[in-house]
Protein backbone atom coordinates (compact mmCIF):
# COMPACT_ATOMS: atom_id res chain seq x y z
CA UNK A 1 0.00 0.00 0.00
CA UNK A 2 1.78 3.73 -0.87
CA UNK A 3 1.63 6.28 1.40
CA UNK A 4 -1.25 9.21 0.51
CA UNK A 5 -1.66 10.92 -2.55
CA UNK A 6 -2.60 14.27 -2.13
CA UNK A 7 -3.78 16.79 -5.31
CA UNK A 8 -0.73 18.86 -4.45
CA UNK A 9 1.39 15.87 -5.74
CA UNK A 10 -0.77 13.98 -7.62
CA UNK A 11 -3.13 14.78 -10.73
CA UNK A 12 -6.60 14.16 -9.52
CA UNK A 13 -8.70 11.12 -8.71
CA UNK A 14 -12.43 11.46 -10.46
CA UNK A 15 -13.03 13.52 -12.24
CA UNK A 16 -16.99 14.44 -11.04
CA UNK A 17 -19.22 12.06 -10.32
CA UNK A 18 -22.99 12.72 -10.83
CA UNK A 19 -23.81 10.11 -8.13
CA UNK A 20 -22.05 8.30 -5.19
CA UNK A 21 -22.30 3.99 -6.19
CA UNK A 22 -24.06 1.72 -4.18
CA UNK A 23 -22.35 1.17 -0.65
CA UNK A 24 -21.38 -1.94 1.28
CA UNK A 25 -19.68 -2.87 4.19
CA UNK A 26 -16.99 -5.11 4.85
CA UNK A 27 -16.15 -6.61 8.40
CA UNK A 28 -13.45 -8.52 9.10
CA UNK A 29 -12.83 -11.29 12.21
CA UNK A 30 -9.01 -12.11 11.67
CA UNK A 31 -9.26 -15.31 13.96
CA UNK A 32 -9.63 -19.14 13.07
CA UNK A 33 -8.79 -22.21 14.46
CA UNK A 34 -6.16 -23.69 12.49
CA UNK A 35 -4.16 -21.59 9.59
CA UNK A 36 -4.64 -23.40 6.73
CA UNK A 37 -1.48 -24.39 4.28
CA UNK A 38 -2.68 -22.52 1.36
CA UNK A 39 -4.37 -19.78 3.00
CA UNK A 40 -2.82 -16.24 2.22
CA UNK A 41 -5.96 -13.77 3.58
CA UNK A 42 -5.24 -11.91 6.78
CA UNK A 43 -5.80 -14.70 9.25
CA UNK A 44 -4.45 -15.83 12.98
CA UNK A 45 -4.95 -18.90 14.88
CA UNK A 46 -7.19 -18.32 17.77
CA UNK A 47 -4.45 -19.55 20.81
CA UNK A 48 -7.15 -20.24 23.50
CA UNK A 49 -10.19 -17.61 23.05
CA UNK A 50 -9.86 -14.59 20.98
CA UNK A 51 -10.62 -11.29 22.41
CA UNK A 52 -14.45 -11.51 21.30
CA UNK A 53 -15.41 -8.83 23.62
CA UNK A 54 -12.81 -6.19 22.99
CA UNK A 55 -12.70 -6.93 19.57
CA UNK A 56 -16.21 -5.75 19.29
CA UNK A 57 -16.36 -2.98 20.97
CA UNK A 58 -13.46 -1.37 18.58
CA UNK A 59 -15.27 -2.47 15.22
CA UNK A 60 -17.72 -0.22 16.96
CA UNK A 61 -15.57 2.80 17.45
CA UNK A 62 -13.83 1.85 13.93
CA UNK A 63 -17.26 2.17 11.75
CA UNK A 64 -18.22 5.18 14.38
CA UNK A 65 -14.45 6.81 13.21
CA UNK A 66 -15.48 6.04 10.31
CA UNK A 67 -19.13 8.06 9.45
CA UNK A 68 -18.34 11.22 8.67
CA UNK A 69 -17.25 9.55 5.07
CA UNK A 70 -20.34 7.96 4.63
CA UNK A 71 -22.49 10.13 6.38
CA UNK A 72 -26.37 9.33 5.15
CA UNK A 73 -25.25 6.95 2.36
CA UNK A 74 -27.64 3.84 2.36
CA UNK A 75 -25.95 0.49 3.02
CA UNK A 76 -27.28 -2.58 0.62
CA UNK A 77 -25.34 -5.61 2.10
CA UNK A 78 -22.71 -6.07 4.91
CA UNK A 79 -20.27 -9.17 4.89
CA UNK A 80 -18.78 -10.72 8.10
CA UNK A 81 -15.29 -12.68 6.34
CA UNK A 82 -12.30 -13.74 7.86
CA UNK A 83 -10.76 -15.53 9.15
CA UNK A 84 -13.78 -17.53 10.61
CA UNK A 85 -16.23 -15.00 11.62
CA UNK A 86 -18.41 -18.30 12.95
CA UNK A 87 -15.98 -18.28 15.50
CA UNK A 88 -17.60 -15.58 17.36
CA UNK A 89 -21.19 -16.14 19.13
CA UNK A 90 -24.37 -15.43 17.85
CA UNK A 91 -24.62 -12.33 21.27
CA UNK A 92 -21.54 -11.04 19.52
CA UNK A 93 -22.53 -10.59 16.21
CA UNK A 94 -26.38 -9.67 16.73
CA UNK A 95 -24.72 -6.70 18.57
CA UNK A 96 -22.48 -5.83 15.91
CA UNK A 97 -25.51 -6.05 13.87
CA UNK A 98 -27.31 -4.02 15.97
CA UNK A 99 -25.15 -0.96 16.33
CA UNK A 100 -24.31 -0.93 12.52
CA UNK A 101 -28.50 -0.21 12.49
CA UNK A 102 -28.87 2.44 15.23
CA UNK A 103 -25.21 4.13 13.46
CA UNK A 104 -25.90 3.08 9.63
CA UNK A 105 -29.17 3.39 7.33
CA UNK A 106 -28.81 0.05 6.24
CA UNK A 107 -31.55 -1.30 3.67
CA UNK A 108 -34.44 -3.08 5.08
CA UNK A 109 -33.66 -5.90 2.59
CA UNK A 110 -29.77 -6.01 2.89
CA UNK A 111 -28.11 -9.01 2.58
CA UNK A 112 -26.30 -9.99 5.22
CA UNK A 113 -23.32 -12.72 4.90
CA UNK A 114 -21.59 -14.36 7.23
CA UNK A 115 -18.61 -16.95 6.56
CA UNK A 116 -18.84 -20.21 8.25
CA UNK A 117 -16.51 -22.92 8.71
CA UNK A 118 -17.98 -26.36 8.77
CA UNK A 119 -15.74 -27.49 11.96
CA UNK A 120 -17.22 -24.47 13.82
CA UNK A 121 -21.49 -25.61 13.33
CA UNK A 122 -23.96 -25.90 16.34
CA UNK A 123 -27.66 -25.94 15.44
CA UNK A 124 -28.54 -23.60 18.15
CA UNK A 125 -25.90 -21.22 17.67
CA UNK A 126 -26.94 -21.19 13.94
CA UNK A 127 -30.25 -20.85 14.76
CA UNK A 128 -29.41 -17.56 17.05
CA UNK A 129 -27.45 -16.10 13.99
CA UNK A 130 -30.71 -16.31 11.83
CA UNK A 131 -32.58 -14.68 14.71
CA UNK A 132 -29.71 -12.28 15.41
CA UNK A 133 -30.13 -10.96 11.25
CA UNK A 134 -27.84 -13.08 9.49
CA UNK A 135 -29.85 -14.21 6.47
CA UNK A 136 -26.88 -15.71 4.06
CA UNK A 137 -24.76 -18.24 5.14
CA UNK A 138 -21.76 -18.86 3.18
CA UNK A 139 -19.76 -22.25 3.95
CA UNK A 140 -16.27 -23.30 3.55
CA UNK A 141 -16.49 -26.69 2.51
CA UNK A 142 -13.59 -27.04 0.37
CA UNK A 143 -14.04 -30.82 -0.26
CA UNK A 144 -16.37 -33.93 0.42
CA UNK A 145 -13.08 -35.77 0.79
CA UNK A 146 -11.58 -36.83 4.09
CA UNK A 147 -8.15 -37.28 2.29
CA UNK A 148 -8.31 -34.63 0.31
CA UNK A 149 -9.52 -32.07 3.59
CA UNK A 150 -6.97 -33.58 5.71
CA UNK A 151 -4.12 -32.67 2.87
CA UNK A 152 -5.72 -29.13 2.86
CA UNK A 153 -5.39 -29.20 6.53
CA UNK A 154 -8.92 -28.36 7.29
CA UNK A 155 -10.54 -28.77 10.72
CA UNK A 156 -13.60 -31.03 8.95
CA UNK A 157 -14.16 -34.00 7.67
CA UNK A 158 -16.62 -35.04 4.81
CA UNK A 159 -19.31 -36.18 7.05
CA UNK A 160 -18.73 -33.29 9.40
CA UNK A 161 -19.10 -31.00 6.05
CA UNK A 162 -22.75 -32.58 4.94
CA UNK A 163 -23.75 -32.36 8.78
CA UNK A 164 -23.45 -28.73 8.34
CA UNK A 165 -25.00 -27.64 5.51
CA UNK A 166 -27.96 -30.18 6.66
CA UNK A 167 -27.93 -27.75 10.14
CA UNK A 168 -27.71 -24.65 7.89
CA UNK A 169 -30.55 -25.71 5.43
CA UNK A 170 -32.63 -25.81 8.53
CA UNK A 171 -32.34 -22.22 9.22
CA UNK A 172 -30.91 -20.54 6.04
CA UNK A 173 -32.49 -20.26 2.47
CA UNK A 174 -29.95 -18.29 1.54
CA UNK A 175 -26.51 -20.20 0.96
CA UNK A 176 -23.69 -20.62 -0.68
CA UNK A 177 -21.34 -23.55 -0.80
CA UNK A 178 -17.14 -22.87 -0.90
CA UNK A 179 -15.15 -25.52 -3.27
CA UNK A 180 -11.69 -26.05 -4.70
CA UNK A 181 -10.10 -27.97 -7.24
CA UNK A 182 -7.31 -29.30 -8.63
CA UNK A 183 -6.10 -30.32 -4.93
CA UNK A 184 -3.35 -32.49 -4.25
CA UNK A 185 -3.46 -35.77 -6.02
CA UNK A 186 -6.69 -35.12 -7.35
CA UNK A 187 -8.48 -36.97 -9.76
CA UNK A 188 -10.98 -35.67 -12.48
CA UNK A 189 -13.28 -38.18 -11.25
CA UNK A 190 -12.76 -37.30 -7.53
CA UNK A 191 -13.42 -33.47 -8.37
CA UNK A 192 -16.48 -34.41 -10.19
CA UNK A 193 -17.88 -36.18 -7.18
CA UNK A 194 -17.42 -33.10 -4.98
CA UNK A 195 -19.08 -30.79 -7.63
CA UNK A 196 -22.16 -33.34 -7.86
CA UNK A 197 -22.47 -33.59 -3.84
CA UNK A 198 -23.00 -29.73 -3.75
CA UNK A 199 -25.17 -29.71 -6.45
CA UNK A 200 -27.54 -32.46 -4.73
CA UNK A 201 -28.14 -29.97 -1.91
CA UNK A 202 -29.51 -27.79 -3.46
CA UNK A 203 -27.96 -24.60 -2.37
CA UNK A 204 -28.69 -21.34 -4.73
CA UNK A 205 -24.91 -20.11 -5.01
CA UNK A 206 -21.21 -22.14 -5.38
CA UNK A 207 -17.90 -20.93 -5.53
CA UNK A 208 -15.51 -23.20 -7.29
CA UNK A 209 -11.86 -22.07 -7.08
CA UNK A 210 -8.58 -23.65 -8.89
CA UNK A 211 -5.93 -24.40 -6.04
CA UNK A 212 -3.11 -21.62 -6.43
CA UNK A 213 -0.25 -21.53 -4.54
CA UNK A 214 -0.01 -18.04 -2.89
CA UNK A 215 2.79 -16.29 -1.66
CA UNK A 216 3.81 -16.62 1.71
CA UNK A 217 1.46 -19.79 2.39
CA UNK A 218 3.16 -23.06 3.92
CA UNK A 219 2.15 -24.96 -0.05
CA UNK A 220 4.24 -22.19 -1.35
CA UNK A 221 7.05 -22.90 0.97
CA UNK A 222 6.70 -26.74 0.55
CA UNK A 223 4.34 -27.44 -2.56
CA UNK A 224 2.06 -30.39 -2.57
CA UNK A 225 1.68 -32.76 -6.23
CA UNK A 226 -0.58 -31.13 -7.56
CA UNK A 227 -2.56 -31.77 -10.59
CA UNK A 228 -0.71 -30.61 -14.18
CA UNK A 229 -2.52 -27.22 -16.32
CA UNK A 230 -3.85 -29.30 -18.35
CA UNK A 231 -5.82 -31.76 -16.09
CA UNK A 232 -7.08 -28.56 -14.05
CA UNK A 233 -8.40 -27.34 -17.14
CA UNK A 234 -10.66 -30.17 -18.02
CA UNK A 235 -11.83 -30.12 -14.13
CA UNK A 236 -12.63 -26.39 -14.35
CA UNK A 237 -14.38 -27.35 -18.38
CA UNK A 238 -16.55 -30.54 -15.92
CA UNK A 239 -17.41 -28.28 -13.57
CA UNK A 240 -18.76 -25.17 -15.39
CA UNK A 241 -20.98 -28.22 -17.38
CA UNK A 242 -21.82 -29.99 -14.26
CA UNK A 243 -23.67 -26.84 -12.66
CA UNK A 244 -24.73 -25.40 -16.00
CA UNK A 245 -26.66 -28.86 -16.36
CA UNK A 246 -28.02 -27.96 -12.99
CA UNK A 247 -29.02 -24.93 -13.90
CA UNK A 248 -26.37 -22.63 -12.00
CA UNK A 249 -25.05 -19.32 -14.60
CA UNK A 250 -21.63 -18.51 -13.93
CA UNK A 251 -22.12 -15.13 -13.23
CA UNK A 252 -17.96 -14.42 -11.97
CA UNK A 253 -14.84 -15.94 -13.25
CA UNK A 254 -15.67 -18.42 -9.73
CA UNK A 255 -19.22 -17.50 -8.89
CA UNK A 256 -22.51 -19.90 -10.22
CA UNK A 257 -25.50 -19.17 -8.87
CA UNK A 258 -29.49 -20.16 -9.33
CA UNK A 259 -31.30 -17.27 -10.95
CA UNK A 260 -31.94 -14.50 -8.08
CA UNK A 261 -29.11 -15.81 -5.67
CA UNK A 262 -26.02 -14.13 -6.87
CA UNK A 263 -24.35 -12.84 -4.16
CA UNK A 264 -24.92 -8.82 -3.98
CA UNK A 265 -22.04 -8.00 -2.04
CA UNK A 266 -19.58 -9.13 -3.99
CA UNK A 267 -21.66 -7.91 -7.52
CA UNK A 268 -21.40 -4.37 -5.93
CA UNK A 269 -17.64 -4.85 -5.51
CA UNK A 270 -17.53 -6.00 -9.42
CA UNK A 271 -19.40 -3.08 -10.58
CA UNK A 272 -16.46 -1.07 -8.70
CA UNK A 273 -18.96 0.24 -6.22
CA UNK A 274 -17.80 1.20 -2.75
CA UNK A 275 -17.46 -0.45 -0.04
CA UNK A 276 -16.25 0.27 3.76
CA UNK A 277 -13.94 -1.98 5.53
CA UNK A 278 -13.64 -2.62 9.64
CA UNK A 279 -11.42 -5.05 11.35
CA UNK A 280 -8.01 -5.74 11.35
CA UNK A 281 -6.61 -5.71 7.70
CA UNK A 282 -9.99 -4.51 6.35
CA UNK A 283 -9.87 -2.62 2.92
CA UNK A 284 -12.09 -0.07 2.06
CA UNK A 285 -12.75 2.22 -1.20
CA UNK A 286 -14.71 5.42 -0.83
CA UNK A 287 -16.20 7.81 -3.28
CA UNK A 288 -16.89 11.37 -3.18
CA UNK A 289 -17.22 13.82 -5.81
CA UNK A 290 -14.48 14.73 -6.48
CA UNK A 291 -11.45 11.70 -5.49
CA UNK A 292 -12.30 8.09 -4.63
CA UNK A 293 -9.60 6.78 -1.58
CA UNK A 294 -8.68 2.84 -0.70
CA UNK A 295 -7.54 2.44 2.90
CA UNK A 296 -6.64 -0.17 4.61
CA UNK A 297 -6.95 -0.79 8.48
CA UNK A 298 -3.93 -1.65 10.77
CA UNK A 299 -3.26 -5.79 9.82
CA UNK A 300 -2.32 -7.31 13.16
CA UNK A 301 -5.27 -8.11 15.19
CA UNK A 302 -3.03 -6.63 18.44
CA UNK A 303 -1.99 -3.53 16.52
CA UNK A 304 -5.25 -3.06 15.27
CA UNK A 305 -7.24 -3.13 18.49
CA UNK A 306 -4.46 -0.62 20.16
CA UNK A 307 -4.94 1.79 16.99
CA UNK A 308 -8.54 1.69 17.24
CA UNK A 309 -8.15 2.10 21.11
CA UNK A 310 -6.32 5.20 20.19
CA UNK A 311 -8.80 6.38 17.44
CA UNK A 312 -6.54 5.55 14.42
CA UNK A 313 -7.46 2.40 12.89
CA UNK A 314 -5.66 3.28 9.89
CA UNK A 315 -2.57 1.94 8.32
CA UNK A 316 -2.52 3.69 5.00
CA UNK A 317 -4.82 5.38 2.97
CA UNK A 318 -4.10 6.92 -0.64
CA UNK A 319 -6.17 8.34 -4.08
CA UNK A 320 -6.81 6.45 -6.56
CA UNK A 321 -4.97 8.63 -9.09
CA UNK A 322 -6.96 9.15 -12.48
CA UNK A 323 -4.82 7.33 -14.66
CA UNK A 324 -5.59 4.23 -12.69
CA UNK A 325 -9.29 4.39 -12.87
CA UNK A 326 -10.02 2.39 -15.69
CA UNK A 327 -8.05 -0.54 -15.10
CA UNK A 328 -9.27 -0.62 -11.68
CA UNK A 329 -12.50 -0.43 -13.23
CA UNK A 330 -12.23 -2.98 -15.54
CA UNK A 331 -10.10 -5.44 -12.81
CA UNK A 332 -13.60 -5.95 -11.16
CA UNK A 333 -16.03 -5.51 -14.27
CA UNK A 334 -14.25 -7.93 -16.37
CA UNK A 335 -14.78 -10.72 -13.74
CA UNK A 336 -18.56 -10.86 -14.81
CA UNK A 337 -19.71 -13.06 -17.66
CA UNK A 338 -21.88 -10.50 -18.58
CA UNK A 339 -19.73 -7.28 -18.19
CA UNK A 340 -21.06 -4.35 -17.50
CA UNK A 341 -23.74 -1.53 -19.37
CA UNK A 342 -21.34 0.77 -21.27
CA UNK A 343 -22.99 3.87 -18.89
CA UNK A 344 -21.78 2.39 -16.11
CA UNK A 345 -18.21 3.01 -16.61
CA UNK A 346 -18.31 6.40 -16.97
CA UNK A 347 -21.01 6.63 -13.59
CA UNK A 348 -18.25 4.69 -11.70
CA UNK A 349 -15.67 6.52 -12.42
CA UNK A 350 -16.38 9.99 -13.98
CA UNK A 351 -14.50 9.07 -16.64
CA UNK A 352 -15.19 8.98 -20.86
CA UNK A 353 -14.93 5.47 -22.57
CA UNK A 354 -13.00 7.03 -24.71
CA UNK A 355 -9.96 7.02 -21.97
CA UNK A 356 -9.83 3.45 -22.46
CA UNK A 357 -10.97 2.89 -25.93
CA UNK A 358 -7.18 1.76 -27.46
CA UNK A 359 -6.87 -1.36 -25.47
CA UNK A 360 -10.76 -2.16 -25.87
CA UNK A 361 -9.91 -2.01 -29.64
CA UNK A 362 -7.10 -4.14 -28.59
CA UNK A 363 -8.69 -6.93 -26.47
CA UNK A 364 -11.52 -6.83 -29.93
CA UNK A 365 -8.57 -7.71 -31.74
CA UNK A 366 -7.83 -10.32 -30.25
CA UNK A 367 -10.86 -11.94 -29.46
CA UNK A 368 -10.94 -11.44 -25.67
CA UNK A 369 -13.82 -9.07 -25.16
CA UNK A 370 -17.44 -8.71 -27.12
CA UNK A 371 -19.11 -4.82 -27.54
CA UNK A 372 -21.61 -2.72 -29.09
CA UNK A 373 -23.16 0.21 -27.74
CA UNK A 374 -24.73 -0.93 -25.06
CA UNK A 375 -22.58 -3.46 -23.12
CA UNK A 376 -18.98 -4.20 -23.06
CA UNK A 377 -18.48 -8.56 -22.11
CA UNK A 378 -15.88 -11.00 -21.98
CA UNK A 379 -15.67 -13.38 -24.40
CA UNK A 380 -15.01 -17.33 -23.49
CA UNK A 381 -11.42 -16.49 -24.81
CA UNK A 382 -11.24 -14.02 -22.57
CA UNK A 383 -12.62 -15.16 -19.11
CA UNK A 384 -9.93 -17.96 -19.57
CA UNK A 385 -7.15 -15.34 -20.32
CA UNK A 386 -8.50 -12.89 -17.78
CA UNK A 387 -4.67 -11.66 -17.08
CA UNK A 388 -4.07 -11.27 -20.35
CA UNK A 389 -6.94 -9.07 -20.75
CA UNK A 390 -6.73 -7.14 -18.06
CA UNK A 391 -3.10 -6.03 -18.47
CA UNK A 392 -4.18 -3.83 -22.10
CA UNK A 393 -5.91 -1.69 -19.45
CA UNK A 394 -2.30 -1.45 -17.15
CA UNK A 395 -1.47 2.37 -17.70
CA UNK A 396 1.93 2.79 -18.74
CA UNK A 397 4.30 2.48 -15.32
CA UNK A 398 2.13 0.54 -13.93
CA UNK A 399 -0.95 0.96 -11.41
CA UNK A 400 -0.31 3.15 -8.40
CA UNK A 401 -3.37 1.84 -6.94
CA UNK A 402 -3.75 -1.87 -4.51
CA UNK A 403 -6.87 -4.07 -5.08
CA UNK A 404 -8.90 -4.86 -2.11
Amino acid sequence: MRSEHTSAVAPPGVAGLKALPPLSLYVHIPWCVKKCPYCDFNSHEARGEAPERDYVQALIADLELALPQIWGRRVYSVFFGGGTPSLFSARAIEELLNAFRARLNLAADAEITLEANPGTFESAKFRDYRNGGINRLSIGIQSFDAAKLQALGRIHNGDEARRAIGIAQAHFDNINLDLMYALPQQTLREAEQDIDSAVAFGTGHVSAYQLTLEPNTLFHRHPPPLPDAELAADMQDMIEARLAGAGFLNYETSAFAQPGRECRHNLNYWRYGDYLGIGAGAHSKLSFPDRMLRQMRHKQPRAYLQNTADGSPLQAEHTVLRKDLGFEFMMNALRLSGGFEVALFAERTGLALAAVEQPLQEAARRGLIRRDHVRIAPTKRGQRFLNDLLQLFLPPGGSDSSSA
